[in-house]
């Protein structure tokens, strides 16, 4: 689908979700706006009645794109995986699509929001150990699936939308220190992927808002 002006992306640097989003976009090959919500500045950009127009649920990401406003980041990736050229991050052969398909939500509705700002944000003090606590389980079984489903990558050998999941929370799971050890296929995974230029490219500590004692 031909289009006059670039995707717009609303995000923060740190959030898994906005990460997601700019992995697809480099994957793709699909240039791109960005314009950063800070989570955290003036008790929270997003939280804005400006940006509730863009995303209702005030949360990153957002992208303007075709004329229209998509939130949610598997639903940006989905269309723009439907819509661009480029890689597929949905197989074609329906067992492994269904296995992407499970490995994304086991990591975006079974993992990602129970330790996210928000919610941390709600538990307070105890915020580090809540965190680690749902990384592992959600670790635990994820590693499971994959010592299943991956070869190079986490469905067989082609990449897809379930390694772009993957990595950011790896990342997340890293900044609450969780030991990796256990989990040798989710490490492995995430080194491989790691080593391609649209995850450098796309990785928090070099985007436009990231702060300058983050970067690297």
């Amino acid at each position: 689908m031909a289009t006059q002006t670039k995707p717009v992306l609303y995000g923060y640097f740190r959030s898994s979700c906005s990460w997601r989003v700019r992995i697809a976009l480099l994957l793709k090959g699909i240039a791109y706006d960005q314009v950063p919500v800070n989570l955290i500045k003036d008790g929270g950009q997003q939280l804005t009645e400006q940006y509730k127009t863009l995303n209702p649920m005030q949360q990153v990401p957002a992208m303007c794109i075709d004329g229209i406003t998509l939130s949610q980041s598997l639903a940006i990736i989905q269309y723009l995986d439907e819509t661009r050229p480029g890689p597929r991050l949905l197989p074609a052969e329906p067992k492994q699509r269904a296995q992407v398909r499970m490995i994304c939500d086991h990591i975006v509705s079974g993992i990602q929001p129970l330790q996210n700002l928000y919610v941390l944000q709600k538990i307070g003090t105890d915020k580090v150990e809540w965190a680690q606590h749902f990384i592992i389980r959600g670790f635990q079984a994820l590693e499971n699936l994959l010592q299943q489903t991956s070869g190079k990558y986490c469905v067989g050998n082609e990449i897809s939308m379930a390694d772009v999941c993957l990595v950011p929370q790896v990342y997340n799971a890293e900044r609450f220190k969780v030991d990796l050890t256990p989990f040798p296929t989710i490490k492995r995974l995430n080194q491989t992927l790691l080593e391609m230029e649209a995850f450098q490219t796309s990785h928090p500590s070099c985007q436009p808002d990231t702060p300058a004692d983050l970067r690297v």
